[in-house]
């Protein structure tokens, strides 16, 4: 395990000066001058204008190789900022650079000068034309939401990209994105109407069929440069191709063509001019839809399977191998697959469509699923691929830089082939997936970009297989553009002068060359800017393991390295519909929309302070230490996002640096040491109860605790848990069996502030026939959660050490530890053995932990739990969504007879975090995105928590912050599952019954209810 200083450690500055040359803002603006245009500017525009550090930082990079340093972000509010900001940037000579939600693939979403952040206004769908399937939308509209407003008019806009649920229409535009559906519906070029568009020189033009929306000069210069070159632009680019996306779409000018130029414009990468508005075609929605899942050997036979299954109609066509399928899907037998999607006016008719491709396919096993949470579970193994390909089985790490060449569907097999050759001859590994309907191939490459040498072979590989396309008569870019990885390589697929037709394009609409520079004509080098030369290379010192980041782990560069930017964390935001599913990120970035608040944009933030360029005070960083104050440390991302960056851990380790040897914010005192002080405060429970609801002394506690004044101090047990427990037990005299026995862990809220749920488990565990051990000590045990979340890692080490002494005869025992509170058994299970890898306990300790339904169903496999046939509602503990899995609590709910779904998301509680001053507003909006909605719909229709008659909702919270938060917020009574189970078993009258005949029957009898 990586050690770190007492004293705060400095990170080291950037790796070469070089790097930070290429990309530093000074080389082109000045402090001064940057300083006069960020004043001009905010005299200029209504919306945002931020130069400082946290902005340009957050800005630095895409969901590429590629990074650059913006000068500073615009956010404009319309039409009329965009023009003003232009305006301004052109008298002082800088680019502009327009950026949706920055998932491009191949660098073009970063730049040198102004970015203008189109997200945070201009979203709104303007219209909607159900009869002339059309819809107006401004550039920073999402395209789920697109989709979800024309849903009920039972129409879709056709491309979907897998970013679908944070893509913006004016990125797509640029782009020109696809998606798996493009079989079908054709790319975004194929589904525009018609662009307003404004030109870094200040012209406004509207773009549709025919010349007549171009301002004079404009219209001039792209007829005469048509007119002069139409045999070039008859004849220059490839046949057949569906995705050719590559260079400028200058055959949309041709006569033939119908001079269309919003598809002209359509995969422009931002260097022509900035959409204001779009007029996009819709298409109908299939009200059904079926997925056929063909298994093939290898992705080469699948591949050359694909296109004899389009004359069926399909809607998708999609490869993926086996490499990134990783457990935990019943696919059929083989070693990649195709998911062939169909659709029909009913679900018989879909199905019918799926089942006539099963039956045509020359696959070696095959399947129809036509269950929509079936359907969905895969899809999401597709959609993540863009993240999960990030990280090879091995736990290596693979880059984009080939993303998505594509070639004629019928020559997919054969150019796999031929690329998987080339790739053993670099002695790289990757895993193609992708669009193979389309010939359109996704792969993340094991380059190695940190090493000068690595960086050469990237080069060399990239111009052979840039050579490899076009051989097969491919496009070098099927999907995400060329940007600043493949457009230097034009020349090798269109030839000198096509290439110098695209230059001269830009040049009639971009004269002074301040659109995106560097990005389709006059390209930057692709082994330019790429976003790892400014990385230490040393390793930095930390608290944290980081086990599988870095040969031999306790690499922190490479643990922030995780974060790819595809940007899975950044899905809705204030107001947006609750997210389907039960994912749990990002909780902060959905109350606030807000970047910076994103798990990327604080990976963002903590690479650029490692690299020392932006954020420049390291450890001591007041711009990520902001940034990090509203993450919830709820682990949503360890899970939900695709390469698993866990932005609690980073947290913690930031904190800890941030604050050593300085004075802490009060809450850290107060909350971060909740343990101890509720140890001393335990005898004296009812009279500090009692002074809690004095008000001034409550407020006064408040204040100095650091605790949000909205905030109710929590009731202290009169009785702990762990006193009860040793009464409970003081006369047991019963003899368990092996694997029949666990031990019960007291947590801090468990033993002090909600007994209750301790004294119910402990009744469904005897009525389960499971003998209870207590550990040695037990107020004394704790898993270091709190001074963990408030990076008090010294303080957490102690504490788990004496933990782990005081645990060690039972852990030479090998039983299993019970932990009831979600949050705590997660600390135990990733924190303890990540913070102590150098002792082996704290692995033994981590792999014991058990939640309450697992202890259940490995030490009583066969008990019975009381029926209580309730519906429920609630929520899953995020940390046990993201850590622990609930799959042993839905089994023990369906036994029980609980029936319906709990909520996904967080409480926004979480810990100590709701409790803090400043965290109270975000901490409600969190609870209102879908926890407090789902509790709310429930009661509206007729539930009544608590309800005993078996016709009420029971509302479930297995954390104690879940439940205080829906107390204190909406007056809901909710239970831990343990004491809905103790209830029933109440009612039933049958805890002595079971105890009984475990004590009769050691051996695991079937426990019968006659």
């Amino acid at each position: 395990m990586a050690e770190h200083r007492e004293t705060a450690a400095a990170v080291p500055a950037t790796a070469s000066a070089s790097a930070s040359a290429q990309t530093s803002p000074s080389a082109s603006t000045s402090a001064s001058a940057a300083t006069a245009l960020a004043r001009e500017l905010r005299a200029a525009v209504r919306g945002e204008v931020d130069f400082g550090a946290a902005a340009r930082a957050l800005m630095t990079m895409d969901a590429s190789n590629y990074r650059r340093v913006p000068v500073g972000v615009v956010a404009p509010h319309d039409a009329a900022d965009v023009a003003a900001t232009l305006a301004v940037c052109r008298e002082h000579g800088v680019p502009v650079l327009p950026r949706g939600a920055g998932t491009s693939i191949a660098g073009q979403a970063t730049g040198v000068g102004v970015v203008l952040d189109l997200t945070r206004h201009l979203r709104s769908i303007v219209s909607v034309d159900p009869a002339a399937r059309t819809a107006v939308v401004q550039p920073g509209v999402v395209l789920d939401d697109l989709r979800t407003a024309v849903r009920p008019h039972g129409l879709t806009f056709g491309p979907d990209p897998s970013t679908h649920s944070r893509c913006t229409l004016g990125g797509m535009i640029g782009n020109n994105s696809c998606g798996s559906h493009s079989v079908a519906w054709g790319t975004t070029a194929d589904n525009v109407h018609a662009l307003s568009v404004t030109t870094y020189g200040g012209e406004a033009a509207r773009l549709g069929r025919g010349w007549d929306g171009l301002p004079d000069p404009l219209r001039a210069g792209l007829r005469d440069l048509t007119d002069r070159n139409l045999a070039l632009l008859r004849t220059g680019f490839p046949a057949g191709l569906p995705r050719l996306i590559s260079g400028y779409a200058l055959g949309a000018l041709l006569p033939e063509a119908g001079v269309d130029l919003a598809r002209a414009f359509c995969g422009s990468e931002g260097t022509l001019g900035v959409v204001t508005e779009a007029t996009v075609r819709l298409v109908e929605a299939p009200p059904a839809r079926a997925l056929a899942i063909l298994g093939y050997a290898d992705e080469s036979a699948a591949a050359e399977a694909a296109a004899g299954l389009l004359p069926y109609g399909p809607l998708t066509v999609e490869g993926m191998a086996e490499d990134l399928v990783r457990g935990g899907h019943d696919l059929p037998r083989g070693g990649a697959w195709l998911f062939v999607e169909t659709g029909g006016e009913t679900p018989a008719g879909a199905r019918a469509a799926a089942s006539a491709i099963l039956r045509a396919a020359d696959a070696l096993d095959g399947a129809v699923v036509d269950d929509p949470a079936g359907q969905r579970a895969l899809w999401r193994v597709r959609e993540d691929a863009a993240g999960t390909a990030t990280r090879m089985p091995d736990g290596s790490e693979a880059w984009p830089g080939w993303e998505d060449c594509a070639v004629p569907p019928a020559r997919l097999g054969a150019y796999l082939r031929d690329f998987r050759a080339l790739l053993a001859d670099h002695g790289l590994r990757g895993t193609p997936y992708g669009h193979f309907g389309d010939g359109c191939i996704h792969v993340r490459i094991d380059f190695d970009l940190l090493s000068e040498d690595g960086v050469r072979r990237f080069r060399r590989f990239s111009e052979e297989v840039a050579s490899l396309v076009v051989a097969h008569g491919g496009s070098l870019s099927g999907e995400h553009g060329d940007g600043l990885a493949r457009a230097e390589l034009l020349p090798k697929m269109y030839g000198d002068e096509l290439v110098g037709l695209f230059g001269r394009f830009k040049d009639v609409w971009d004269p002074a060359g301040g659109m995106n520079p560097g990005v389709l004509a006059r390209p930057a080098r692709l082994d330019e800017n790429l976003r790892f030369a400014v990385l230490p290379r040393e390793r930095v010192e930390v608290a944290f393991g980081y086990p599988h980041d870095g040969p031999g782990g306790g690499d922190f560069s490479a643990a922030v390295r995780r974060c790819v930017g595809v940007a899975k964390c950044r899905v809705g935001g204030p107001g947006a519909e609750p997210s389907s599913g039960p994912g749990v990120m990002c909780p902060s970035f959905r109350a606030t929309g807000d970047e910076q608040h994103s798990t990327r944009g604080r990976a963002r933030l903590l690479h650029e302070m490692l690299a020392g360029e932006v954020v420049t005070d390291g450890w001591r960083s007041t711009e990520v230490r902001d940034a990090l104050d509203l993450c919830l440390s709820c682990k949503g991302c360890r899970s939900d996002c695709p390469v698993g960056v866990d932005m609690a851990t980073y947290k913690a380790e930031f904190l800890h640096h941030h604050y050593a040897g300085r004075l802490r914010p009060a809450a850290h005192y107060a909350m971060g040491r909740l343990p101890q002080w509720l140890r001393l405060a335990a005898p004296f429970a009812r009279v500090l109860n009692a002074a809690a609801r004095v008000r001034p002394l409550a407020d006064l506690a408040k204040r100095l605790g650091g605790i949000a004044p909205e905030r109710t101090i929590p009731t202290l047990a009169p009785e702990t848990f762990g006193r009860w427990l040793r009464r409970h037990m003081k006369d047991r005299t019963e003899v368990f069996a092996t694997g029949r026995t666990a031990v019960l862990w007291p947590d801090t809220f468990t033993e002090h502030l909600s007994p209750s749920v301790g004294r119910a488990a402990v009744r469904v565990m005897e009525a389960a026939g499971v003998g209870i051990v207590p550990p040695p000590q037990g107020g004394r045990v704790c898993c270091g959660l709190t001074y963990v979340s408030t990076g008090q890692l010294d303080r957490a080490r102690t504490v788990m050490r004496r933990t782990l002494d005081l645990m060690e005869p039972l852990l030479d025992a090998g039983l299993p530890v019970v932990v009831l509170e979600p949050s705590c058994a997660a600390a135990l299970t990733t924190d303890l053995p990540e913070l102590l890898g150098d002792d082996p306990r704290a692995a033994r300790l981590a792999a014991s932990v058990r939640t309450f339904a697992q202890a259940l169903e490995e030490c009583a496999p066969n008990w019975r739990p009381p029926r209580l046939d309730r519906r429920v509602v609630g929520q899953t503990h995020c940390h046990q969504h993201a850590v622990l899995g609930d799959e042993a609590d839905r089994r023990l709910r369906e036994r029980a007879g609980l029936t319906g779904e709990l909520s996904g998301g967080c409480c926004g509680l979480a810990g100590n975090f709701g409790f803090e001053r400043g965290h109270y507003e975000v901490s409600v909006a969190c609870a209102e995105d879908q926890l407090l909605p789902s509790v709310r719909a429930a009661e509206k229709a007729g539930a009544r928590p608590g309800d005993r008659s078996g016709q009420g909702t029971e509302i479930l919270a297995d954390g104690f912050s879940c439940r205080t938060q829906l107390e204190q917020l909406g007056g809901h009574r909710s239970r831990h599952l343990a004491e809905v189970l103790a209830e029933g078993l109440a009612e039933e009258g049958l805890e002595e019954e079971g105890l009984e005949e475990a004590q009769i029957l050691e051996e695991g009898p079937e426990h019968r209810r006659e």
